[in-house]
């Protein structure tokens, strides 16, 4: 078994709603990502996942959270841009594009993260 990680990262702002503490208020953070797939068998060129595949595919949802007022993107409009909400969001665009993908890592701050999986 094989397991293909991938980083990066994006800044972005955000604030959640009805929350009782100091998150109400608009803030940003320069989140990291991490997105890892699974692989069971190496394709032809000895290869689990090609990182000239991954990476792109990662990037492409990252610009659309890059540098945004993440609560005003459509995805956010009713749920709270959460760090759980954004790992599942990345989640779910790459997902489609990349089957063997079976978790998000995303870090608010250097010492907190949420992993997303669907199991």
């Amino acid at each position: 078994m094989y397991r293909i990680r991938i980083e990066d990262t994006f800044d972005a702002a955000h604030n959640l709603r009805n929350d009782p503490g100091s998150c109400r208020n608009l803030h940003g953070h320069t989140y990291r990502v991490r997105v890892e797939f699974l692989c069971r068998e190496l394709d032809e060129m000895g290869m689990a996942i090609d990182f000239r595949v991954a990476k792109p595919a990662l990037r492409k949802v990252l610009e659309r959270l890059d540098h945004n007022y993440i609560n005003e993107l459509p995805e956010f409009a009713e749920q709270n841009p959460t760090a759980e909400n954004i790992a599942r969001f990345i989640y779910n665009e790459i997902k489609p594009e990349i089957p063997e993908l079976c978790s998000v890592t995303l870090w608010e701050t250097p010492t907190s993260s949420v992993i997303y999986t669907e199991d």
